[in-house]
């Protein structure tokens, strides 16, 4: 059963991203399962570290992107928006060419909070990194409330 709230594409997904930090990085969202969402990045100069393999910051960014996505698609989001909380990360193999997929699968879908599990694979599908993404639900402000 999809955990989804609302129905999205791929490409809904890619406009949502122009000018941010994930368009700079070349970030793109590519798979979505009933109850997990993966995207991809490239390992080239925009994210690898001076050793020319990927940066571990850069592999928490898509962690976070992809796990955020996720939890924001989880909501009704007329009435809510997540957030994170906090993140922490295992860099368990390096990279230094290709592409690098995070795929976000849900350990936790609360009212108030989201916890989701981060796999970050290579091309061979062996993991690069593993994250968990603690994210904060909250409640949009109601457009007859106080600035």
């Amino acid at each position: 059963m999809a955990i989804w709230k609302k129905s999205f594409t791929l490409e809904d997904l890619r406009e949502r991203h122009v000018d941010t930090a994930e368009g700079h990085l070349g970030i793109e969202f590519c798979a979505i399962g009933d109850d997990w969402l993966a995207a991809r990045m490239p390992v080239d100069a925009r994210t690898v570290q001076p050793f020319r393999i990927l940066h571990g910051g850069a592999s928490v960014l898509l962690a976070e992107s992809v796990g955020s996505c996720a939890a924001n698609l989880c909501v009704d989001q007329e009435k809510f928006y997540c957030v994170g909380l906090d993140i922490n990360a295992n860099h368990v193999r390096g990279a230094s060419s290709g592409w690098v997929t995070g795929t976000a699968r849900p350990l936790h879908i609360g009212k108030s909070t989201h916890v989701w599990q981060i796999h970050i694979t290579n091309e061979a599908d062996a993991l690069v990194c593993v994250s968990r993404l603690t994210m904060s639900v909250l409640r949009r402000p109601s457009p007859e409330s106080p600035g």
